[in-house]
């Protein structure tokens, strides 16, 4: 792997999307891609887009009964993702049955608590404690279910890392030290998520929308 940075290409023009990809890749270790991408371009996009050499990390946070996760991880199975993300709060049985449909050599991590949500918003869909609280009991139902990890804040990765020694960490809303913070609630820099435990460090905005963005990737990659 070349570095844990994965940009996140978040949007649905793939001309965009490519012409990112092309300019960061020399300093990122991957390319993200979720809903808002595959919503516009699909399996096709996915392929012209990892034909820029990098490993894909396809972040389509799936969240169903059992048997309909199973079949849309089958489908997605000719693509073969590095990375695949479902729900935890899907269940137990429902993360078992995406593992087993996932090709081998494809990580599936389970979304614990989205990066934009605090104790507030948690509260208001009827789940007490707090985020902490919640990621680190979906983490060890991951664990439990068989995948390979978790997606987390920053803020939790550490606690999280304790309870799962050999987990595979992926931190999003992740802004370095001058960054802006934009939608996101739980955000650290990349390198105290490094620090803490994180695999991957899932960065978006800070790389795509700066004027260069393969030099906002290498002043990142050298914090690291």
């Amino acid at each position: 792997m070349k570095g844990p940075v994965y940009v996140a290409l978040d949007t649905p023009d793939i001309e965009r999307a490519k012409a990112i990809a092309s300019k960061v890749r020399n300093h990122v270790g991957g390319i993200k891609l979720g809903l808002e991408f595959f919503c516009a371009n699909g399996h096709a996009g996915v392929r012209e887009i990892a034909a820029i050499g990098l490993p894909i990390f396809l972040d389509l946070k799936l969240h169903d009964i059992p048997n309909t996760v199973a079949k849309a991880v089958q489908a997605l199975r000719p693509l073969e993702p590095a990375i695949l993300t479902v729900h935890a709060a899907g269940g137990r049985a429902m993360m078992e049955d995406a593992k087993a449909a996932a090709p081998i050599g494809t990580k599936v991590v389970a979304v614990t608590v989205l990066t934009s949500l605090d104790g507030e918003d948690l509260t208001a869909i009827g789940i007490k404690g707090d985020p902490h609280d919640q990621v680190l009991r979906l983490t060890a139902l991951a664990r439990e279910a068989g995948l390979d990890g978790v997606v987390c804040s920053g803020e939790e990765v550490k606690a999280a890392k304790a309870l799962w020694r050999d987990g595979f960490f992926v931190v999003p809303g992740v802004r370095p030290a001058d960054g802006v913070v934009g939608d996101q609630k739980r955000v650290v820099t990349p390198r105290k998520a490094l620090d803490h435990g994180a695999s991957i460090l899932v960065i978006g905005r800070p790389i795509t929308q700066a004027e260069d963005p393969d030099l906002a990737a290498r002043a990142i990659e050298a914090t690291l």
